[in-house]
């Protein structure tokens, strides 16, 4: 389980970026993965998957 904050997200069109804690890596977050409703600069956990273009944040929940 990995932890960082939401760096950007934008509901209309259901994506945004989370920045880890510790590395300032950033993934890309799709809104079906959303556990729990996210805002930017919330602290939140995630699990990693391989998606088309690198990492993506997966079963994301606020922290």
């Amino acid at each position: 389980m990995n932890t960082g904050t939401v760096k950007f997200f934008n509901e209309q069109k259901g994506f945004g970026f989370i920045k880890e804690t510790g590395t300032n890596q950033e993934y890309f977050v799709h809104i079906s993965e959303l556990v729990d409703e996210v805002r930017e600069n919330d602290e939140v956990t995630f699990d990693l998957q391989e998606g088309r273009k690198g990492l993506n944040a997966v079963n994301v929940k606020r922290a």
